[in-house]
């Protein structure tokens, strides 16, 4: 369950990033970038339960633990990706990165990191496990 998890993780990270330059390039010129941000959060989370739900049985997920872990997973490497890819990559310095994880200050990745942490439960529900 888990090496798969990892799996699911790494491909959510690929389509997670390909999404944001398609935020980046599509939807900040046509909306500004706040409310770009916002559309993308939406359409960002949409992917994130698309993936959960399409591989949730093939992980093996049967109870609210393996939810639970393989969310806090998810949100462990997904918060290790976006910080490294921001000060490696980019080169963002830390208030950068924090700003983009706080909502007040037009960030919304600490709202998405809150979906990923619950997409497992989410995809599990929506393929009728209800053995909480």
């Amino acid at each position: 369950m888990y090496l798969k998890a990892c799996f699911v993780i790494a491909l959510i990270a690929v389509v997670e990033m390909l999404h944001g330059v398609w935020r980046v390039r599509v939807l900040n010129p046509r909306f500004g970038d706040r409310k770009a941000r916002q559309l993308g959060l939406i359409s960002g989370s949409a992917l994130i339960l698309l993936i959960a739900w399409l591989t949730t049985p093939w992980m093996g997920l049967s109870s609210a633990a393996d939810c639970w872990v393989v969310g806090l997973l998810w949100v462990a490497v997904m918060l290790a990706f976006d910080v490294a890819v921001g000060r490696l990559l980019f080169k963002m310095k830390w208030q950068r990165i924090l700003r983009d994880f706080d909502p007040r200050q037009g960030g919304y990745m600490a709202l998405g990191m809150l979906f990923v942490l619950l997409a497992p439960f989410l995809a599990a529900w929506l393929h009728g496990f209800r053995g909480w």
